[in-house]
């Protein structure tokens, strides 16, 4: 059902290489500017966390790979759910989807800034101008066809995770590095079981990424069930590289001096003298790593639109493409939203959309765990080239996990961040009503679709 009104079709283009490429390049966040916090919360033991964690997600990893071999289009949450449940919740699970994946494109642009402002001091608006240019220069690439984006990730996450690799050796055989640094202020842990509980829960953020890969299932090359190869990598590379720069940094110097870091890597190589090629080296990587987080979210939000479209969530525009394959519709109300976050990111009301994405992770993430769950019991008989493994206990397991996301990323909202939920919800539910009258009005029109095993040859 991949098919739109042109009967053109999206661009089977996309390896498995270059969907670990695009994976795991979106997981992996900035830590250029964001290590300082992972010290605050819990001192260099945040390297345990981030192994711990990703082993947790793995039951919610391999639900989405269970049900992406089992159901493999775009709409990927949206069909799932509607399937275990109904359309009209298949929708509001979808739209939950669009809002983790819509706030990332924004905030890496600022992070490219960031990077930028090592060398050249920016004002605030012009620090938001240079956002929404990068916005609007994306915009352009993303309507070509996606193996532009497919090459560009390949080069961004591998010289990123290379150049990380010579800035940790650096350390390590640096002279400097020392275990004195690393566990001489209160050892792995030194805020105790209350770091370690908060830790635990606000750094589950760092994974926010892996759900994307089955937007793109349509898109790719290899058999729908290997995504769980995908899915894993997107977990487990991240988290190596995490845990190894925790401890390659915290090494560097005591964790109440790097929690008051900007920009830890950087400034360490000029405080100590090191080679300023490896500063430079570490402004690149982390550009990178803002690049590969920014194409990939971008690329996952128009899929979901697109996807909604598939099922007549949103009105047919959305499902449109152009002769390289790319749903321009969407990929422009992407845009419009990725500038409206870039105009308003100096307020909190952002900084709580960003918190508020955590929780609609959590709640897509127990209700993919659910729906396969489900779809196990309601249709027995239908092929699943993946099924993840444990039993319904596994599933479990994940949704469990789940609720934790959700309990954890909820410690950090107040009210307005509650109420901006809330009002991103009523959004959902509006686009919903329209729809619905729509559909009234127009007998026989955009009536809700369905797909399930058998429209599968249709792509």
């Amino acid at each position: 059902m991949s098919e739109n009104n042109n009967g053109n079709h999206l661009k089977k283009s996309l390896s498995m290489m270059t969907m670990i490429a695009i994976a795991a390049g979106a997981v992996i966040g900035g830590w250029l500017a964001e290590s300082p916090y992972w010290y605050s919360l819990t001192g260099p033991g945040a390297a345990f966390i981030f192994l711990g964690l990703a082993v947790l997600l793995v039951p919610v990893g391999l639900a989405f790979a269970e049900m992406v071999a089992l159901l493999p289009f775009s709409s990927s949450v949206a069909v799932w759910t509607a399937n275990a449940t109904n359309h009209k919740f298949g929708w509001c699970i979808q739209w939950l989807m669009f809002l983790i994946q819509i706030v990332e494109p924004p905030i890496c642009a600022f992070i490219l800034t960031t990077a930028l402002g090592f060398f050249i001091e920016f004002t605030t608006t012009q620090t938001m101008l240079i956002a929404v240019a990068i916005c609007v220069i994306w915009y352009i690439i993303s309507n070509f066809n996606i193996s532009i984006s497919g090459r560009l990730s390949n080069i961004f996450f591998y010289s990123m995770v290379g150049i990380s690799i010579c800035i940790m050796i650096l350390f390590f055989t640096s002279g400097k590095w020392s275990v004195d640094n690393l566990l001489g202020h209160g050892g792995w842990f030194p805020k105790g079981g209350y770091g370690l509980f908060l830790a635990s829960g606000v750094l589950t953020i760092k994974y926010i990424g892996f759900e994307m890969t089955p937007t793109m299932i349509e898109e790719t090359t290899f058999p729908v069930k290997n995504m769980w190869k995908v899915i894993l990598a997107a977990l487990f590379i991240p988290a190596i590289m995490y845990a190894v720069v925790v401890i390659a940094i915290g090494g560097m110097a005591p964790w109440t001096e790097l929690a008051e870091m900007s920009m830890p890597e950087p400034e360490l190589i000029r405080s100590l003298g090191l080679p300023m090629i490896f500063a430079w080296g570490a402004l690149i990587a982390g550009s990178l790593h803002g690049f590969t987080t920014f194409m990939g979210f971008w690329t996952s939000s128009a899929r979901v639109l697109y996807g909604a479209a598939q099922l007549n969530m949103l009105p047919a525009p959305f499902k449109k493409l152009n002769k390289y394959g790319q749903p321009y519709v969407s990929n422009f109300v992407v845009l419009l939203f990725s500038v409206f976050f870039c105009i308003f990111s100096a307020s909190n009301w952002v900084q709580y959309i960003y918190a508020v994405s955590c929780i609609a992770a959590g709640l897509v993430y127990f209700m993919v765990c659910f729906d396969a769950y489900k779809l196990r019991k309601t249709h027995p008989e239908w092929p699943r080239p993946y099924k993840a493994p444990g039993g319904n206990a596994f599933l479990f397991l994940g949704m469990l996990v789940s609720v934790w996301v959700v309990i954890a990323s909820s410690l950090s909202l107040d009210f307005a961040g509650w109420m901006s939920l809330v009002a991103y919800m009523a959004i959902g539910i509006v686009v919903l009503i329209l729809m619905e009258s729509y559909r009234k009005k127009n007998p026989g029109k955009l009536e809700p679709i369905i797909l399930t095993p058998d429209n599968i040859d249709e792509n």
